[in-house]
């Protein structure tokens, strides 16, 4: 493992640029992964049946 020291700024720039190398359809497959993962976080929210989800399966 490798341990790195830089500002937060260089961290959020290195992040932005590694983002913008993905092809458009891979940024919104991330995005989607993401918010999937966001969901794992405990919460005081509610757990509301009437939400709108997208299900993406594959086809392996």
């Amino acid at each position: 493992m490798q341990v790195q020291f830089r500002t937060k700024e260089e961290a959020n720039l290195e992040q932005e640029r590694d983002f913008l190398k993905l092809s458009p359809i891979e940024r919104f497959y991330r995005f989607l992964d993401l918010m999937q993962r966001i969901n794992r976080f405990p919460t005081k929210a509610k757990y509301d049946e009437n939400k709108f989800i997208i299900q993406i399966t594959t086809g392996k």
